[in-house]
């Protein structure tokens, strides 16, 4: 699964860890995020990411 990079901070959003604190499993792919989800440390929504080169 691809990893998503916050355009605003850098965050990297990685599939492999999710993002547990915010009620996203480990192994969720950034497609199945759930829409109101936002970056953990910037607060942007996942329209402000791009997919890692």
């Amino acid at each position: 699964m691809d990893k998503y990079v916050c355009t605003v901070c850098g965050y990297v959003y990685d599939p492999a860890i999710g993002d547990p604190d915010n009620g996203v499993a480990a192994g969720t792919s950034f497609e199945a995020v759930q829409g109101d989800w936002v970056c953990p440390l910037c607060g942007v929504g996942k329209e402000d990411f791009e997919k890692e080169a």
